[in-house]
């Protein structure tokens, strides 16, 4: 890291040799202000705490803090090396007189905790808020909203919603104004009552602050500190409060709460956002509440405002399709004891009679009978009301990324995003401070400086997609060792369990098979698996996209995007995969199996197929992910906090500032927002893709949402401190993501009902097999199902020895059954297969491609009628547009009409000038 190379190459006399006045080389700055030869460091006011705990001011009490930086003074430590601390103090007080270059204004208060401790406090002055607001183009009120809103077609419905929003008496609404770029030579155009409120305190702690877009309102701050110098070695300059805060020179640098947030602040004029957001959305009281979205935004940034409003769209779009899946599932298990095919399976004459051959080559033959509790099972998801809700479901997703769009554009307007426009970003830092190579611009054509050649960038990313597509094989060699895993311990579990009669475990006896127990033990050691590759392949992921150095921001996080949401995809789905499309389709037969790697003979589904697995492994994933997640989430931040209030508990009783008490939060990470995006989407990835074999799947995510919803907001508002606030227009990367997930959520679907279930073999029976030419019913039925679709294999036939499994096999049975369309022995043909198996192969070829050439016309269809914007959003982008072009308009011709006064004034005077002399001129003669 920087920090350690830095102490190294720190042993110079020079840097041990500092004088208490430091002297520092000129240093422009990225703004405008630089400072001189020679000149003397200005160093930060220090003064004590005010005991006042709630004021968010300095101690003038007039100028807001809107940042804070917090360090360990080093004069007063115990032990540390001298050069580090010195160089520790060197760093800091440039940075510090840096900002106060540039505008800032800086007061330091020590803990009242520990005195150690400095709390250094950032204000912006209104000339430097409406500087950097002019030059980033920040969109500001200039007049109401004067366009009547359209009446809603639900408002009959007023008197029952009213109870799902947040309280109005607690959370005003806000009035919506129409916005225009900030100018400061124009503020009389703008709507500012009050100075003090024009820029709201998230706006003034974005602009006093690290690697976020230009166009963020509230970072302005944020945008001065992550440029602000603190060191120049030679040609190499060094800046930013990021590699200040890595090197530990600061502990820990934040914007603060307003107040706290179970208790209204008792400072007049306060509005306690932060207790409003605690009473209705993050309290449990409020589960039901709609989310207060511009509070949301108002306090974190459009960029957690975005992330919530999808969260909870797409909860509420989840509960549409959590009925249908619940009426899907109650219809199942209704009819799982009137199912034919399965009364066949349980029927002792019929079921009880049907000897089945070995699975492996160590098992014992078996009667039927033996899964008919798995067969009902099976009935409650395998029946044809999955079918309908597969389709309905690759409708739904459809809806729901079409109706986001919608949703979307209303929140860009509404929150003055739609010209958030990403070309005009700027690069992050670390980017600017490694440009070394000279480029002519293509849009500007202006020379400027970049970190690396053609070649170079084509090496960094081919070093980077060859580290992930090693990682992606790694996940797959995992997936092969856990595939051999149940090779090899279903033998086991096999011989064990038809040995013992499982005395002890009487009440559960009839549920534990051979299948059963190793796909619950494999899906288990998966997740396990899933787990750890996780957490390696997170740092692996981080690496590559620092290495690939993408130049803005947005380029960053949808590089890691991309790559994070890759490995997970593999990660998570691949077991799916396996047991969907792999598990039971290259089996061979009884008398020619199939092996892998010439050892292990390949695992062979129940006769009821391997959607119960599936089901099985989808509902340990999602069940176990959820209760993993929401321990992450909710024990830990509580027992870190808790574990250091015990160690402060000595100064518990003394009255600390706004400032100390959100210090002793815990710091939400750059990349939180991520993980809880991609959290989601995994979800969505589940409740789409393989919604065929677990109608459930949509019940389990709405329940995990409705609390997701509520724990992260928990989470942030008491448990966090908080965070800088981010512009964005859109949640980015994901959303190509989620498009391509639901595209193929119709493949994944219908050939999970063609290949995986059983219902096209059920149904192809029903409509040809069950009646004449090749049945012996006269109307169509499901009866004698089960016998048609098992092939008939003569025992000799078998390669194993079967002297051991003469105990498992009934007296006079020379044959027995298995899962196939093939001719019986002694046939001309015996063993391949019959007319039946092509018939089943053509009416599942025939299944794929009818419902995905509907399903996705359908799905071409909706897109195209429902619009992305709203028309009345359209009207209003309109209506602001006109009038920002007004008042350009008005201003520009003034500014015309005041410059050609004078010019007026000095051609009249002049004039007039000549007539008196023409007039002189006569009167002479």
């Amino acid at each position: 890291m920087e920090d350690v190379s830095d102490m190294e190459e720190m042993g110079d006399i020079e840097m041990s040799m500092v004088e208490e006045e430091v002297v520092y080389p000129q240093e422009f700055l990225p703004t405008y202000h630089s400072i001189k030869e020679g000149g003397k460091v200005t160093k930060t006011d220090l003064v004590d705490f005010n005991d006042k705990p709630d004021s968010l001011f300095f101690n003038d009490g007039v100028r807001r803090i809107d940042f804070v930086l917090v360090y360990e003074d080093e004069d007063k430590k115990d032990f540390e090396k001298r050069h580090t601390y010195k160089k520790r103090k060197m760093r800091r007080e440039y940075f510090e007189n840096s900002l106060m270059q540039m505008g800032m204004e800086l007061e330091a208060t020590p803990s009242v905790v520990d005195d150690k401790v400095i709390f250094v406090k950032v204000h912006m002055p209104w000339n430097e808020l409406c500087t950097y607001a002019e030059v980033l183009h920040i969109k500001l009120p200039i007049q109401p909203n004067d366009l009547s809103s359209r009446p809603s077609m639900w408002r009959f419905l007023s008197c029952i919603t009213k109870y799902f929003y947040p309280n109005e008496d607690l959370i005003c609404k806000e009035t919506e104004f129409f916005t225009a770029p900030f100018e400061k030579g124009r503020q009389e155009y703008f709507y500012i009552k009050d100075k003090d409120l024009f820029f709201t305190p998230s706006m003034r702690s974005r602009m006093a602050s690290c690697n976020m877009p230009l166009q963020n309102q509230d970072q302005r701050a944020y945008y001065i500190l992550s440029r602000a110098p603190y060191e120049i070695r030679k040609n190499y300059k060094k800046f930013g409060i990021t590699k200040l805060l890595d090197s530990g020179v600061y502990k820990a640098a934040y914007p603060l709460h307003d107040s706290e947030y179970n208790v209204r602040s008792s400072e007049d004029g306060y509005p306690s956002e932060r207790y409003q957001l605690y009473q209705e959305w993050a309290h449990p009281k409020s589960f039901y509440k709609m989310q207060p979205l511009d509070l949301i935004r108002k306090y974190y940034g459009e960029k957690i405002g975005i992330y919530f409003a999808w969260l909870g769209f797409y909860t509420f779009m989840l509960a549409l399709a959590a009925v249908v899946g619940l009426g899907c599932f109650i219809y199942g298990y209704k009819t799982q004891e009137t199912s034919t095919w399965s009364k066949e399976v349980c029927d002792p004459e019929v079921g009880g009679q049907i000897v089945m051959c070995p699975q492996c080559d160590f098992c014992k033959f078996w009667t039927l009978n033996s899964t008919c509790e798995t067969s009902k099972k099976l009935c409650i998801f395998d029946n044809f009301g999955t079918l309908v809700f597969a389709i309905f479901m690759s409708v739904w997703v459809t809806l729901f990324l079409e109706f986001w769009k919608r949703y979307q554009a209303e929140l860009e307007y509404e929150w003055d995003t739609v010209e958030f426009l990403e070309q005009e970003e700027p690069p992050r830092p670390e980017y600017e401070a490694k440009c070394i190579y000279d480029r002519k611009n293509p849009v500007t054509g202006v020379k400027e400086k970049v970190p690396y050649t053609a070649c170079g960038r084509c090496v960094r990313l081919s070093i980077g997609i060859g580290t992930v597509l090693f990682w992606i094989m790694l996940i797959l060699a995992s997936i092969v060792a856990i595939i051999v895993y149940r090779l090899a311990v279903f033998i086991t579990f096999s011989y064990n369990l038809r040995k013992n009669d499982l005395k002890n475990l009487e009440p559960i006896k009839e549920y534990v098979t051979p299948q059963m127990a190793t796909s619950v033990t494999a899906s288990l050691i998966s997740f396990v698996v899933i787990m750890i590759l996780n957490i390696l392949y997170e740092r692996v992921a981080i690496w590559i996209t620092n290495f690939e150095l993408p130049r803005t921001r947005t380029d960053y996080e949808n590089s890691l995007t991309l790559k994070m949401f890759l490995f997970q995809f593999v990660n998570y789905y691949s077991s799916c995969f396996y047991i969907a499309f792999v598990k039971g389709k290259a089996v061979g037969h009884p008398g020619d199996p199939v092996y892998l790697l010439g050892k292990y003979r390949n695992e062979e589904c129940d006769p009821g197929g391997c959607l119960i697995e599936l089901t099985t492994q989808l509902s340990i994933i999602m069940g176990g992910k959820a209760i993993w997640n929401n321990i992450q989430e909710v024990l830990l931040p509580l027992l870190k906090n808790l574990f250091a209030r015990y160690c402060t508990r000595a100064a518990s009783e003394k009255v600390k500032p706004r400032w100390e008490q959100d210090y002793e939060l815990l710091p939400i990470s750059n990349r939180g927002l991520f993980y809880e995006y991609l959290e989601m989407v995994i979800q969505f990835g589940f409740v789409t893709l393989f919604v065929a074999s677990f109608p459930l799947a949509p019940v389990l995510a709405l329940i995990n949402n409705l609390c997701e919803i509520r724990v992260d907001a928990w989470k942030m508002t008491t448990q966090s401190r908080r965070v800088v606030p981010e512009k964005a227009q859109h949640i980015g990367a994901w959303q190509p993501i989620l498009q391509g997930v639901a595209i193929l959520a119709v493949a994944t679907n219908a050939m999970i009902i063609a290949f995986t279930s059983d219902m096209i073999p059920r149904l192809v029976y029903y409509w040809s097999f069950s009646v004449y030419p090749y049945g012996d019913h006269t109307n169509h039925t499901m009866q004698g199902y089960i016998n048609n679709s098992l092939a008939i294999f003569d025992i000799k036939d078998l390669k194993q020895n079967i002297t051991d499994l003469k105990d498992s096999l009934p007296s006079n049975i020379n044959t027995c059954r298995y899962r196939d369309y093939r001719f019986p022995a002694g046939h001309p043909r015996q063993y391949e297969h019959n007319i039946f198996y092509w018939h089943v192969v053509a009416g599942k070829m025939a299944f794929i491609i009818v419902v995905e050439h509907i399903v996705y016309f359908t799905k071409f269809i909706l897109s195209y009628v429902i619009p992305d914007v709203p028309y009345a959003v359209k009207e209003q982008i309109k209506r602001e547009k006109y009038l920002t072009q007004v008042i350009l308009h008005e201003t520009n011709l003034k500014l015309v009409t005041k410059r050609r006064k004078p010019a007026e004034e000095a051609n009249l005077s002049h004039a007039e000038e000549k007539f008196a002399n023409d007039e002189m001129e006569l009167d002479i003669s």
